[in-house]
């Protein structure tokens, strides 16, 4: 975990982040070394990586600048386990609603899915043969016979059941033409019937759970449960094609030691997990000093969140996880309330701060033009399935660019979000038209003129662009 033949450096961090998101250098770099810095704290001496505490990081900046993808991003180039959630979602304790260590089990259930993915990976070449085999005996039994016929008392005159040889070795030569049939895929739409694993545990309650167990409790004991229930089967007539990926995923499961996933999962989750709070500004007191009716409730949350930042175990249904060393990113738009109105201790986990700047229409270019995921690049791609080749000149490019920004500076900045829906407006008539209009093999090319006929309308009226989010 963590190894520096694989682990990414500041400078290559930042240059990956730039592949996806246009701009905000002072985030990306902070964002770099805070990533950077998990892998030093793991190969600093032992009696100093209990003491060594990531920076958290506060990203201030209006919606649609990049601060989600930024985190995102991150994760996935750490292969990371990542969790987003929404501080306004959360209640305070001993009110209705999710709590806090919520995102803790979150993020815990992303790490055990990371690692058991990686186990099946692992195993998936001795998996896939095992369920080779499975389909093979479903489709051509093996005949056993002639194996007793060889054994001592057994034979033509003392079992008069026995297969000749040659029955056995038919057998095998037609079993070795079907498997590479299998292979090949040419069985696939052919029916079978499989034995598969039916949850032991599905369709029982927990009575009263709600009332007395907290969500991980009740996660632990439905397991506790399962394990004790003997498996159930029954039995299901698919083609082999569905029977393979329902296969695949048994077999793999049984070559899994998943406690050892787990003790994996809780350290990765430990060392390398990183937490996105969005909207922190919404649990912010907008008066900075409390008061009465919400500010109340939005200050028990934040101090619900405080040792969860601060480091504290949390007991999820695969162990207890300490978040001493988890990553915390948090942001929002603070556009009425101010970082300041946070309380102090939560401001103190926050060392880091960081301001993304509004998007320009230099900007809103370049995200058109050169991101790997650029919006026009995914347009491509859809009428790429469709055999329709779409592409855009750079003037049309400028112009989608101004008419974006524009409309951001007049009705409501939503920054880089406003550009899915000029594409969309701009597109959607040759969406509809393909394939039953535009056929095949068509070439579209999208224009500055083609930009101004479509969307002129969207710029010049302001009431109609009212209702455009």
């Amino acid at each position: 975990m963590l190894d520096s033949s694989q682990f990414l450096t500041p400078v290559q961090i930042v240059a990956e982040l730039d592949k996806y998101i246009i701009g905000q250098h002072d985030a990306k770099r902070h964002v770099a070394i805070a990533l950077r810095n998990r892998w030093r704290r793991l190969h600093a001496p032992l009696d100093m990586q209990r003491e060594i505490v990531p920076n958290n990081i506060l990203m201030i900046g209006s919606t649609g600048v990049g601060k989600t993808e930024i985190a995102r991003r991150l994760a996935s180039i750490a292969d990371a386990p990542f969790t987003k959630v929404e501080a306004s979602k959360f209640t305070e304790v001993g009110y209705v609603g999710r709590d806090v260590e919520s995102m803790v089990r979150d993020l815990v259930e992303q790490s055990v899915n990371m690692v058991k993915q990686r186990r099946k990976e692992a195993v998936n070449v001795q998996a896939a043969q095992a369920v080779e085999d499975i389909i093979l005996d479903a489709l051509i039994p093996p005949v056993t016979g002639s194996s007793l016929s060889r054994a001592p008392g057994f034979g033509p005159a003392s079992d008069p059941n026995a297969v000749p040889d040659s029955d056995q070795e038919l057998n095998e030569r037609t079993r070795e033409r079907f498997r590479e049939k299998i292979r090949a895929g040419e069985l696939d739409d052919r029916k079978i019937e499989i034995q598969v694993q039916q949850n032991p545990t599905a369709g029982i309650g927990v009575v009263g759970g709600s009332a007395g167990m907290d969500e991980a409790s009740m996660a632990g004991l439905q397991d506790m449960l399962g394990s004790m229930l003997p498996k159930k089967t029954r039995k299901r007539k698919v083609t082999i094609a569905e029977a393979r990926k329902i296969l695949l995923d048994e077999e793999a499961a049984k070559l899994i030691d998943m406690d050892e996933v787990k003790d994996e999962a809780i350290r990765l989750a430990e060392n390398a997990g990183i937490i996105f709070i969005d909207e922190i500004d919404k649990v912010a007191s907008r008066s900075g000093k409390g008061g009465g009716g919400p500010d109340v409730s939005r200050e028990g949350v934040q101090r619900d969140l405080l040792p969860i930042v601060e480091g504290s175990a949390v007991s999820t249904k695969y162990g207890i996880i300490h978040t001493d060393h988890i990553l915390f990113i948090a942001a929002g738009a603070f556009h009425v309330a101010k970082p300041s109105d946070l309380i102090p201790e939560l401001q103190g986990r926050f060392p880091i701060r960081v301001e993304l700047q509004s998007l320009t229409k230099e900007d809103f270019y370049l995200i058109l033009k050169d991101p790997k995921n650029a919006l026009t690049k995914q347009y491509e791609a859809l009428l790429q399935a469709e055999e329709v080749h779409l592409s855009f000149d750079d003037s049309a490019l400028q112009r989608l660019a101004e008419i974006a920004f524009d409309v951001n500076t007049d009705v409501e900045n939503i920054g880089a979000r406003r550009l899915h829906t000029v594409m969309s407006r701009l597109l959607n008539d040759i969406l509809f038209d393909v394939p039953d209009r535009i056929g095949p093999n068509a070439r579209i090319l999208i224009t500055r003129e083609l930009v101004d006929e479509r969307l002129q309308s969207m710029v010049r009226n302001r009431d109609l662009s009212q209702y455009i989010l």
